[in-house]
């Protein structure tokens, strides 16, 4: 009989054990995949978002912090404390095109929606915004223009009625698909939503363009001494972001680190178990002239089996909680980006790597129960009973 029939014999003795301890170790392997694979789409809809946003440098309340960078990203509600006297002022600085936003919250159907004031015209050529069907709203008109995912999933149509803060608005347009948070959100003139909301002559955020990057620094300058507000690069903006949800990313795979540990102790009882169980057979393994590496050969390969059929579990019960979870994801400045990320792409690197770790912890956790089949003499082997 051949190593490898035998360490299949071996492990498809005890049914029941083999389940158990696979279901643990594919427990833990599921866990890690699905807290990588959203990690890695919340970076790539965070980057995506980054670029969608069209700025070189973005002009937010003073004191802001990285959330409040986040609530920029994905379009949430943000204070608004930033007068138009200091909007002028910055538009006033030459090569450099400015955009004041103001961002806000309202609700379909009981389902909350972004909606973004914005000046019509301006925001338009900033984004290169297309329209699909309808047409695009001017600064004096009482109208919303929706993005393409927001108009899918509450049947919005030119000529649709929402309400927002009481008052009854017309949709005029809807538009193109953008692929980044403008598809889910409502767009109204600046003037309306300041009325709305009753935020006054202030907006939440500013997006500024500039003409000459390499000038950006002084551009920030300029800036800060024109409106008491603070200033952040895009770079700036994406560093810092992608700083907290790395954080949070590690906290979490340690979490799933600890599920993966318990299923390794899962596989040292098992291979304990099944060494003790089967001595006599392994003292005549030694009668008819199996080394001691041999038997612990035929021990450290049953234990990375479980690695490996719990590892290939694990990747597909992950990859497939990932792609479930993410649309179940409750809504908040961070979650919002897993929401918008769609389908989760397979990586091959993440695919592989975590099954070559669930290997590798299997492996290591049968060491032990391996040199401890390894040191039994033939005659406390036999003599078993």
């Amino acid at each position: 009989m051949t190593i490898g029939k035998l360490v299949f014999r071996n492990i498809t003795r005890r049914r029941g054990r083999l389940v158990f301890t696979l279901l643990g170790i594919t427990i833990g392997i599921a866990s890690f995949v699905t807290f990588l694979a959203l990690g890695g789409s919340l970076k790539d809809e965070i980057r995506r978002e980054a670029s969608a946003l069209g700025a070189n440098l973005v002009v937010t309340p003073k004191g802001s912090c990285a959330y409040e960078q986040v609530s920029v990203l994905t379009g949430d509600q943000l204070p608004a404390t930033i007068t138009m006297e200091e909007v002028g002022r910055i538009k006033a600085i030459g090569g450099l095109t400015a955009v004041p936003v103001v961002t806000e919250k309202t609700a379909i159907r009981n389902r909350p929606v972004p909606v973004a004031g914005v000046p019509a015209a301006d925001m338009k050529s900033f984004k290169g915004w297309e329209v699909g069907s309808g047409a695009y709203f001017a600064d004096d008109e009482r109208a919303i223009v929706a993005g393409a995912t927001a108009a899918e999933l509450f049947k919005l149509a030119p000529g649709s009625v929402v309400t927002v803060r009481g008052q009854q608005l017309p949709v005029k347009g809807i538009l193109k698909e953008t692929g980044s948070k403008d598809d889910s959100t409502l767009f109204i003139p600046l003037s309306l939503a300041q009325e709305l909301f009753k935020t006054g002559e202030k907006v939440s955020f500013v997006a500024v363009r500039v003409a000459d990057v390499s000038r950006t620094d002084e551009y920030v300058e300029k800036i800060k001494g024109a409106a008491n507000a603070g200033v952040v690069t895009d770079r700036q903006m994406l560093k810092s972001v992608l700083g907290i949800v790395g954080t949070v990313n590690v906290t979490l795979q340690l979490i799933a680190a600890v599920a993966v540990l318990a299923a390794a102790f899962g596989i040292v009882n098992t291979m304990l178990t099944a060494a003790y169980e089967r001595r006599r057979e392994i003292g005549i393994m030694q009668a008819i002239g199996a080394r001691q590496r041999d038997i612990f050969a035929v021990f450290l390969l049953e234990s990375g089996c479980y690695g490996f059929m719990g590892g290939i579990l694990g990747v597909i019960g992950g990859l497939l909680v990932s792609t479930f979870a993410a649309p179940l994801v409750s809504q908040n400045a961070f979650t919002s980006f897993v929401k918008g990320s769609g389908s989760l792409t397979l990586d091959p690197k993440l695919i592989l790597g975590s099954i070559l770790f669930s290997v590798a912890v299997a492996l290591a956790a049968g060491l032990y129960p391996a040199w401890r089949a390894a040191r039994l003499t033939p005659v406390e082997a036999i003599n078993h009973e």
